[in-house]
């Protein structure tokens, strides 16, 4: 297998990128795949896009693996997600590297608390947790963390 390419996504992939968000998210558990869902998050790309969205994909022979939202100016990960065919065949772990190089100093997130696979892994990855609080919009209950590079003194 060939190693997957991370890079810009292109307007042209959007509705493949809402397609491998909505089937990771639906993995979860925490809501079901289907045409609803799929139409929002397809509504939600070119507008995250437009408020400063830097998105990403992994790509796999030119297939969309996973998606990576990053908001660079508040460093914040707002978005990963793998899709359920690829998981487990450390393509997160490349795109948390890659987000270490485009924001080398910190990094926040936020990850709903029934998501446990999700916000273990983060922890595992050196974040550290720093509160909980209602996302008033979906009212699911998101888990903020945060990575702060470390100094050599």
């Amino acid at each position: 297998m060939a190693p997957t390419t991370i890079r810009p996504a292109r307007r042209e992939e959007y509705d493949e990128i809402a397609r491998v968000w909505m089937n990771s998210w639906a993995s979860t558990g925490l809501e079901d795949a289907g045409n609803f869902l799929l139409a929002k998050l397809r509504a939600r790309i070119p507008q995250e896009v437009e408020k400063g969205w830097s998105l990403f994909v992994a790509a796999d022979d030119g297939a969309v693996a996973a998606m990576l939202a990053l908001h660079l100016p508040n460093r914040y990960l707002d978005q990963l997600f793998v899709a359920p065919e690829y998981q487990g065949q450390n393509i997160g772990r490349q795109l948390l590297a890659f987000t270490r190089r485009e924001l080398p100093d910190e990094i926040w997130l936020r990850c709903v608390r029934e998501n446990e696979k999700a916000w273990r892994w983060y922890e595992r990855e050196g974040f550290l947790f720093e509160k909980e609080q209602v996302e008033p919009m979906t009212g699911f209950v998101m888990k903020y963390y945060r990575w702060i590079k470390e100094t050599v003194r």
